[in-house]
């Protein structure tokens, strides 16, 4: 699943959909140099929080993790609803994003038709199939619809009757590359009361310590601490996973041909993974899905101080627009930082929530509300996505140590970025597709350079700086960019043919095989000719046979 933030490590994520390495190239990291062309400013005065997209918990399970360290740019006590100063009381300031993605206006390098040519068959060939889609999408809806009679019905814990689903994920959003092999639930849990969200120092704006603003007799009392107001985001997420595990237990999946079974609890993660395997076969994964509970802010309430002032898509979508967004609810999913020596406080804190707001920006991303509405309104946005996503996970399986750090989340983040400064219509019609994702891919390669990608919901938290993302892992990326765009963006073409097997003569030169060579039987079968051959070849005889007698015929004549 894609997911918003930098999601669980891309490991725990199939690759089905990375696009393969062609063959005769080597899986050795290329000695990739620095280039004076691209400094870095890794911006330490911002956040260091990445979050992954699609998601709730951090790719890929994606991939990726976040952490975060650092000062705070501003200065209140993290109450959004009690600021401590009249500063406070001031949105954060946006940064300055004009000079770290091409402009509308900027001449990119010339593209080859043939280059051109292989983005939009690639483009084409990461659309879902049919079948593939509406086989999977039953079999979640199946569980979905199974798993909140089982909570509704659950006597033991009562606070989870209520519940409800709010699907997230790049499915969801349409964006989803080659198989839909991955789904994110939002199991939403509701606040009996106002909730006082307390900001961590040096987490910018991302997580939070989560308390009930007065005492409460209603079932959430089971899942406070000691102090019978801060809500315990480790005792939701083990309850969460208590509850999964018992309703697996006894759930059947329709045609009895398959089963669900609880992945193992990850440490620092929200979400609770479900594989989908076969019964006679039971290694092979077929599908996951995340699951995770996420505490409702009342839309009343408002967002935290630190994303109060909305996503910046003023010349994009438009004021009101953003204004209708900062009106919704957000929501808290129990994931605490990574690292090691965590206060108490960031141990038990939470982290906000923006994919349901994410995925209606990218559903609804047009700068006029007719586009994509029929053929002659289309756009290249989501496709550009795709392509960009693919380019991504292609790059993680060729270098997965070294970009380790990078998430599908990280290039979600570019682009709605990249949407809110292109944002006219005409600048994404679908034959400016190659164009269009060259301006996409040179965004993200300018955000890298720069060392600062914004967070899109909470702009002080920089989802390129250290330690989230480590200085040598940045300079990779920006070197390994540069390395595709310049050969054409080898990881988006199809694989190479196999080259053609080498027949070597029987000579001292000749290479030693393996011993598993060695030791397999070499069949020697009859070499059958075709008919147009075998009439070749006798007419060839024939034909010197005759000559031959010709000659003899001559030379006695002269003797």
């Amino acid at each position: 699943m894609n997911r918003s933030t930098p999601q669980r490590g891309s490991s725990s994520r199939r690759q089905s959909s990375v696009p393969s390495t062609p063959s005769g190239e080597h899986q050795t990291t290329p000695p990739l140099r620095r280039t004076p062309s691209t400094p870095i400013d890794l911006q330490p005065s911002l956040g260091r929080e990445a979050e992954e997209g699609g998601s709730l918990d951090g790719d890929g399970g994606s991939p990726i993790e976040d952490s975060q360290t650092g000062a705070l740019l501003g200065q209140d006590d993290g109450n959004a609803s009690t600021p401590a100063t009249l500063t406070s009381h001031l949105p954060r300031q946006r940064p300055h994003l004009a000079a770290e993605i091409p402009k509308p206006g900027d001449e990119l390098a010339p593209i080859s038709p043939e280059l051109a040519r292989w983005i939009r068959l690639r483009a084409q060939d990461l659309k879902l199939r049919q079948s593939d889609r509406q086989w999977a999408v039953d079999l979640v809806n199946h569980l979905r619809e199974s798993m909140l009679v089982f909570l509704k019905n659950s006597d033991e814990q009562p606070y989870f009757q209520s519940a409800s689903v709010l699907s997230s994920g790049s499915y969801y959003e349409m964006v989803k590359i080659l198989n839909p092999n991955e789904f994110d639930m939002m199991l939403k849990l509701q606040s009996p009361s106002r909730l006082k969200m307390t900001e961590l120092d040096q987490y910018h704006g991302l997580f939070y310590e989560v308390a009930l603003s007065r005492s409460t007799r209603s079932h959430i009392r089971s899942f406070l601490l000691d102090d019978g107001l801060t809500i315990s985001a480790s005792k939701i997420i083990n309850e969460m996973h208590r509850l999964v595990r018992k309703f697996i237990s006894t759930y059947r999946v329709p045609g009895n041909s398959w089963r669900w079974v609880v992945n193992r609890k990850r440490p620092n993660s929200p979400a609770v993974t479900l594989s989908l395997l076969e019964v006679d076969n039971g290694k092979q994964e077929l599908l996951s899905v995340d699951v995770v509970p996420a505490l409702e802010v009342p839309s009343s309430q408002g967002w935290p101080l630190a994303a109060r002032a909305g996503p910046d898509v003023d010349n994009w979508l438009g004021k009101k627009t953003r204004r209708s967004l900062t009106h919704q609810t957000c929501f808290f999913v129990p994931k605490k930082p990574p690292g090691r020596n965590l206060s108490e406080a960031a141990k038990e804190s939470w982290r906000i929530s923006f994919s349901h707001i994410e995925k209606e920006l990218i559903k609804t991303h047009g700068n006029k509300r007719t586009c994509c509405e029929t053929s002659a309104t289309k756009c290249c946005r989501k496709q550009c996505f795709k392509l960009l996503k693919c380019l991504i996970e292609g790059l993680k399986q060729r270098y997965p140590q070294e970009l380790d750090a990078l998430c599908s989340y990280h290039g979600k983040t570019a682009f709605l970025h990249t949407l809110s400064i292109r944002a006219q219509d005409s600048l994404w019609t679908p034959r400016q597709l190659p164009a269009c994702f060259m301006h996409l891919l040179r965004a993200l390669e300018g955000h890298a350079s720069s060392g600062l990608l914004p967070h899109f919901f909470v702009p002080t938290s920089n989802l390129f700086a250290p330690p989230t993302f480590p200085r040598k892992a940045l300079v990779f990326l920006i070197e390994a960019l540069e390395e595709q765009r310049r050969q054409g963006l080898p990881l988006l073409m199809p694989p190479a043919p196999a080259p053609p097997l080498a027949v070597h003569s029987h000579s001292d030169s000749q290479p030693q095989l393996s011993p598993v060579v060695q030791q397999t039987p070499v069949i020697q079968y009859p070499v059958i000719l075709p008919p147009q051959v075998v009439e070749m070849k006798s007419f060839e005889q024939m034909f010197k046979i005759v000559a031959l007698v010709v000659v003899l015929v001559y030379v006695c004549y002269l003797l």
